[in-house]
């Protein structure tokens, strides 16, 4: 994985002005290129790993959705999570008013607290990054 050092330019946080590393991303690994390569890992058309692609994603937003927690075997759970001011007083609270928004959040499946997803991964310096 490529990272890159980057200097905290938020003012307002404890570690503003110092530095940390962020991955870089490269490329856009969109469906048509997963659906081929899927297709022929499986030995299937790619036709038909798109229509199932199509329909896991319409189920597992619906799940989503519906407060559910998505597990997938050999990849991980999944879930929404509500983002929202916190509140003074419980009679205060407006959903339109204090709910910021909801973020997909992601849990890679692990052995013994171990993510698969992260096993053997190798850190290396982004080579066109200005820092050199």
């Amino acid at each position: 994985m490529k990272y890159r050092i980057k200097k905290e330019t938020k003012p307002k946080l404890p570690t503003f002005g110092k530095y940390k590393a962020v991955a870089v991303h490269n490329q856009i690994c969109d469906t048509d290129k997963i659906t081929e390569e899927v297709a022929r890992e499986m030995g299937c058309h790619a036709g038909d790993v798109y229509g199932i692609m199509l329909g896991l994603s319409t189920v597992i937003n619906r799940h989503l959705r519906n407060g559910d927690k998505v597990k997938l075997e050999g990849w991980g759970t999944m879930k929404l999570e509500i983002e929202s001011e916190k509140v003074d007083n419980l009679k205060d609270f407006r959903a339109n008013k204090h709910i910021r928004g909801v973020r997909l959040h992601f849990l890679p499946e692990s052995q013994n607290g171990s993510p698969e997803l992260y096993k053997d991964l190798k850190f290396e310096k982004d080579k066109t990054s200005p820092e050199g």
